[in-house]
């Protein structure tokens, strides 16, 4: 069964930092492209960033993310980190990992294009809440 879950939220001031984990079972989370999503009440998921399966390096981000945020992957942990810099109240909601590949393809762009329908495998979500 293919399993993500997600690690490392919690509450952080303005200015801070935090990194989440998305820890992988079932699966090499170095085939998957793995996106970030966050959500706030009475809205849709948004995007915030993705990296590249097939053991790629390419990678995605959101305007509103990009400079702050840094996907990567630890293969050998079969786990994906978001470390998130320079945090505002705005980044507060629930962040999702995600996982997808079909076939041979395994690049973000394949699938970000479709919105969080664009990946099939989703963790249950962590808080993340920037306050004073």
């Amino acid at each position: 069964q293919l399993k993500l879950v997600e690690s490392g939220g919690g509450l952080v001031q303005p200015g801070g930092s935090l990194r989440l984990s998305c820890v992988a079972s079932g699966f090499n989370v170095d085939r998957f492209a793995i996106a970030w999503y966050r959500q706030v009440p009475g809205q849709e998921k948004r995007f915030l960033s993705c990296i590249d399966g097939n053991a790629g390096t390419g990678t995605d981000y959101s305007s509103a993310v990009k400079g702050r945020f840094t996907v990567s992957r630890d293969d050998a942990k079969n786990t994906v980190y978001l470390q998130m810099n320079s945090l505002k109240s705005e980044d507060t909601g629930v962040y999702y990992c995600a996982g997808r590949s079909q076939g041979l393809e395994t690049t973000c762009g394949a699938f970000v294009k479709f919105g969080e329908k664009g990946f099939t495998n989703w963790g249950k979500g962590i808080m993340v809440t920037v306050s004073q």
